[in-house]
């Protein structure tokens, strides 16, 4: 069946990116390609995961238990200042509030009351009871302060993840309450991989990132510089960054700037299977660079997954209409992605879209991707070129998965 898919309005990010006729794109899509209209960006989440500024704000913990001064010691760090109401066990917090982290703690030897929640930015406690529990959810809901009971999920606003601390890197891993300790597991596999000195970067890319909006770069450039500083940081993780590195960054993005490189340019991806899992890494660094992605129905949720969330996405068809929309958007200076499910590369589509560009003069870059038949192997554990011997004479047979 063929459609009209109309582009809605575009943000202020994208500016006037889509005018005139790149308003409708022809394309063949079924009709469960079109449910729901909008394609999906994300799947359900069991919660937001978000990250709460607390620095010079009040907070307010309950109980008188190990976790509660766990809690006490965490909200601290976040530069908060903590009042603890723990009844006759207040002198387990005394050490902390003589020597808090960034923010400071403030106790109160007798219990909570409900005046006590006005004004918080955060309240927890650590309740023996159901009903110590829905009392304390029910108060703070009257205050409008977000919540959380310890190991009691059913009754709370928001959850705490297991925390990797690379500050102001930060990683929070959570099961939404379910399992808390295959957050940890999985927490501890995370921290094997991020070097402590990946602190020391993002200390640097706060302290950098005003010195690079104060130069009016535009998004491609910008985008270079962080991608350059990314390679770097991961490559030598316990290097110092320093400004004789920040200054060669900021000018090979100028100068790619002044020589055009923001024109705009197009990436052809293969993505001939379905499965995320078979993508390469250069193709998920150009899906997560783009402004705009290009795909057709071939092409998975889960692997446009890996797209940059901000990307424009807009499917088409196998028409002569890709070609021309294609160079437009990259001559209004985009980096279009161009992902095709299949093979294209074998079947000569993607060499139809490498010529367009090219008398276009537009530059343009080829991802191939793992092939069906390898990959699909792969996934049963079958190799391709596997072979076994039949019989008395040693005949061997070939099998290809």
């Amino acid at each position: 069946m063929t459609v009209h898919l109309i582009l809605s309005e575009p943000s202020k990010k994208l500016g006037s990116r889509f005018r005139g006729s790149e308003r409708e794109v022809v394309t063949n899509v079924s009709a469960h390609a079109r449910k729901g209209g909008h394609p999906a960006r994300i799947e359900a989440l069991s919660s937001l995961p978000i990250f709460l500024k607390l620095t010079g704000r009040r907070a307010v913990i309950v109980g008188d238990s190990e976790a509660a001064l766990w809690k006490a010691e965490l909200v601290a760090a976040c530069g908060a200042h903590v009042e603890v109401f723990a009844g006759t066990g207040v002198e387990r917090f005394r050490l902390l509030a003589e020597a808090p982290p960034p923010g400071s703690v403030r106790m109160h030897a007798r219990d909570w009351r409900e005046s006590d929640l006005t004004g918080a930015a955060i309240a927890i406690a650590d309740l023996a009871t159901n009903e110590e529990a829905a009392h304390f959810a029910e108060a703070a809901r009257r205050a409008g302060v977000p919540f959380n009971i310890v190991d009691k999920p059913d009754f709370c606003d928001l959850q705490f993840g297991a925390i990797v601390n690379r500050s102001p890197l930060l990683v929070s891993i959570s099961t939404d309450g379910a399992a808390p300790v295959f957050a940890q597991a999985i927490r501890a596999k995370i921290e094997a991989l991020l070097p402590q000195g990946l602190k020391r970067w993002a200390d640097a890319a706060r302290a950098w990132r005003p010195a690079l909006s104060r130069l009016g770069l535009g998004f491609a450039a910008r985008r270079a510089f962080w991608e350059s500083f990314s390679d770097y940081a991961l490559a030598k993780p316990d290097a110092m960054p320093d400004a004789a590195l920040r200054d060669d960054l900021i000018a090979s993005a100028t100068r790619a700037e002044a020589l055009g490189a923001a024109r705009g340019r197009v990436t052809l991806i293969a993505a001939p299977s379905p499965d995320p899992d078979l993508l390469t890494l250069k193709a998920v660094r150009a899906l997560q660079s783009a402004e705009v992605i290009l795909y057709d129905q071939l092409v998975s949720a889960e692997v446009l997954g890996f797209a940059r969330r901000e990307a424009k996405r807009i499917m088409i068809g196998k028409t002569g209409e890709i070609d021309a929309l294609m160079l437009r958007l990259a001559r209004q200076g985009k980096h279009v992605v161009r992902i095709e499910g299949g093979e294209p590369l074998a079947f000569g589509r993607a060499g139809e879209e490498v010529e367009s560009c090219r008398r276009g003069g537009i530059e343009v870059a080829i991802v191939p991707g793992v092939t069906t038949a390898p990959g699909a192997g792969a996934s049963l554990g079958i190799s391709t070129s596997f072979s076994r011997s039949a019989g008395e004479g040693g005949h061997r047979e070939a099998m290809v998965g």
